[in-house]
């Protein structure tokens, strides 16, 4: 590895491989990254057994930046927080800070600044792709968060959820997951880390052959390809049936259901037909699909309302798909992803 190291985007064994001419003792590699993502530091004081010539030779290859949050906005109507952060060339990216039932966070995190596949329900897909984000970025997202929520309670998920496909950006994905996962790093559990998709097939197979413990959740929407296309432009390139024979063969490997996530759209995807779609397309595989009602600010699509969520939820029964309804928090704060963002640019009316 070249240039300038970021240590948040390291575990110890990759810091250890950035520097093989140092010969990095393996303890002394934990305790860094315990340092500067465990605890947080900005520097290397107090990192015991680290001579202070190798601390300064380290110091000279390596920082620990930070991002700049332009904006904190706390819901008045539920614990939701979101967080607009730029980095030093001005990329602007959101973060979600979740309530979750016991007193603890998940942190919903961006993996791109901006998104460029244009999903039509999407606010981050009409402020397109500016660039992918490092790992150290990633994980400076959760360290943040960390760090202003940690008087009430604890961070204890992370769901890569918020601007971008977390797959286009693969390698720092998996690299920051890796970080966050780590004893020494913020030492969250492999469980607790989601990935979620909206379909892109090579991420999905590369994802099942390495054999990772995250969760990844295949956000679907449609189970028909007509319709699908119409609102995921991806769906030209992968089909329904290809993306439910990726995920069959992740349940195969793994164990456990199938998780699908579910944008709901008034008299769109909320049908018996999505209903038999899904059971067809997943048949003898168990399938847990998260629904969530959309939030749109343009008003092209727009959540159903109580009779019509209610009727899709008995189709789901009885075509014996189970579902969790998610809660769309923060409505008050722009807390959909893509919302701030793009309020900051100029697009939304807050």
């Amino acid at each position: 590895m070249s240039g300038v190291v970021e240590l948040r985007g390291h575990t110890p064994a990759s810091l250890r491989a950035a520097w093989p001419d140092l010969a990095l003792e393996p303890v002394l590699a934990r305790r860094i990254i315990e340092r500067v993502v465990g605890q947080a530091g900005s520097d290397l004081e107090g990192v015991r057994g680290l001579p202070k010539s190798l601390a300064a030779e380290i110091l000279s290859r390596s920082r620990v930046s930070g991002l700049s949050c332009v904006d904190r906005r706390a819901s008045a109507v539920d614990p939701f927080v979101k967080y607009l952060f730029r980095a030093a060339d001005g990329a602007l990216f959101e973060t979600v800070r979740i309530p979750l039932e016991r007193p603890r966070y998940s942190v919903c995190v961006s993996s791109q600044a901006g998104c460029g596949l244009g999903c039509t329900f999407c606010e981050t897909g009409r402020l397109g792709l500016t660039r992918n984000l490092e790992a150290w970025e990633i994980v400076e997202q959760v360290v943040a968060v960390k760090r202003d929520a940690e008087a009430t309670r604890p961070v204890t998920g992370v769901v890569f959820q918020g601007q971008g496909e977390p797959l286009q950006n693969y390698d720092a994905v998996m690299q920051a997951a890796s970080v966050l996962r780590d004893p020494n790093g913020l030492r969250i559990r492999g469980e607790a880390i989601t990935i979620s998709t909206v379909g892109l097939l090579p991420g999905i197979e590369r994802f099942i052959d390495e054999g990772h413990v995250y969760r990844l959740i295949l956000s679907l929407t449609s189970a028909i390809d007509a319709k699908r296309r119409a609102l995921v432009p991806l769906t030209n390139s992968y089909a329904v049936a290809d993306l439910a024979r990726a995920m069959r063969r992740l349940a195969a490997a793994r164990g456990g259901p199938v998780h699908l996530g579910w944008v709901m759209m008034a008299g769109v995807n909320t049908g018996d037909d999505e209903a038999a779609a899904i059971a067809e397309r997943f048949d003898g595989v168990p399938v847990r699909l998260h629904a969530i009602d959309v939030n749109d600010p343009s008003g092209k699509s727009r959540p159903p309302g109580e009779d019509e969520r209610g009727r899709f939820f008995a189709a789901l029964r009885r075509h014996g798909i189970a579902f969790v309804r998610r809660y769309s928090g923060g409505p008050d704060i722009h807390a959909a992803c893509g919302m701030l963002a793009s309020t900051a640019s100029g697009g939304v009316t807050a």
